[in-house]
């Protein structure tokens, strides 16, 4: 806890120093300043036609569904200067060129598929030209279809419907256009020991927290949360990361794994909040392949499911930890936005 006051303290001051030494907190490269900042303003708007999420597994609360808006702040982490977890510097896209619809003959992408996908794991794609690939449609088990709606296909590939990134091919991501992921947030409220909720001495309104992890690739603190796996209802995947990330499931004694069955079970049958469900502005994406997700909040009002278990990291998590909510702290991707919209439907600090 600690580690987490100093964070908020020191991270408004130099925010700008990580960015411009590129530090994993921006992904930029170290001695050269960005094209484009590596933070955004929020973007979102509420929209009160967005379908719900249904499926045997939870139900979702689809009263305050927030999502992008057509006319959306321009991505930006998908612009960074150099592309994570390699020596790759983006084409520089200033924010006038991004759209499609803009004429651009100078626009020289910079092709790069990180060795990691060009080995063919089984949760990744051929390349173009080896399969066709049905875009806009679901191509057997694999969702190709975009939350943003119909996406245009050049030359065979998919383009990425918020525009130009500077980087063509999939960089670290394995399908080829919109790759699925599902994020949970888990929350709860900050008690004492009586077990009264917390009022914070500013906003006068009850803390939330929730379950971060630290992510192994770069270092960011984020909600756990991971890819829908092929033919995949995106509930399971919600209760399936979770249980992986946060509480280590796959290497829990069999003793042990029933009970943190039960609880988990309890908690994402109860009603959750469909947060936000779309396009994500995430430095892993290029023109031809890019990041959407579904974020739903799962609460343990009483604090008596799963705030009992013990959290272990695991799979993709270097640390756990339940984290205040709070405006201050630095999330990876546009996962801070999703927080932001679950203390106002909560309405709780921010």
């Amino acid at each position: 806890m600690v580690y987490f006051l100093l964070r908020r303290h020191w991270i408004g001051r130099i925010r700008l120093a990580l960015t411009l030494f590129g530090l994993p907190y921006t992904f930029c490269t170290s001695g050269f300043r960005p094209a484009v900042s590596c933070s955004s303003s929020n973007p979102f708007r509420i929209n009160q036609n967005i379908r719900a999420i249904t499926s045997t597994c939870v139900s979702l609360s689809t009263n305050s569904i927030w999502t992008m808006s057509s006319s959306a702040a321009l991505h930006v982490k998908s612009r960074c200067a150099q592309y994570p977890g390699s020596n790759i510097r983006r084409f520089s896209v200033p924010d006038d060129k991004v759209h499609w619809s803009q004429n651009w003959p100078d626009y020289d992408p910079v092709s790069y598929t990180a060795p990691v996908v060009q080995n063919k794991p089984v949760w990744a794609d051929p390349d173009i030209g080896s399969f066709s690939p049905q875009f806009n449609t679901v191509d057997g088990a694999v969702d190709r279809t975009s939350f943003e709606g119909m996406y245009k296909v050049e030359d065979g590939k998919p383009l990425n419907p918020r525009g130009r990134t500077g980087v063509i091919g999939r960089g670290l991501l394995g399908r080829w256009g919109p790759n699925h992921a599902a994020d949970p947030i888990v929350t709860r409220w900050k008690v004492n020991s009586k077990g009264e909720k917390i009022v914070h001495t500013v906003s006068k309104k009850p803390i939330l927290q929730f379950v971060s992890i630290m992510r192994k690739d770069c270092g960011e603190w984020a909600i756990p949360g991971g890819m829908v796996d092929p033919g995949e209802q995106v509930s399971l995947t919600l209760q399936r990361e979770f249980s992986e990330e946060a509480l280590n499931s796959l290497s829990v004694p069999p003793s042990e794994k029933s009970e943190i069955q039960e609880r988990i079970t309890q908690l994402f049958k109860s009603s959750g909040f469909l947060v936000y469900k779309g396009y994500v502005d995430d430095p892993r994406n290029t023109d031809n392949a890019w990041m959407e997700t579904v974020a739903v909040n799962f609460h343990d009002e009483s604090g008596n499911s799963v705030s009992e278990l013990p959290l272990e990291a695991g799979d993709d998590a270097g640390q756990v930890q339940w984290v205040d909510v709070d405006s201050s702290f630095p999330l990876y991707a546009s996962h801070s936005h999703f927080l932001e919209l679950v203390v106002k439907e909560r309405k709780a600090h921010w």
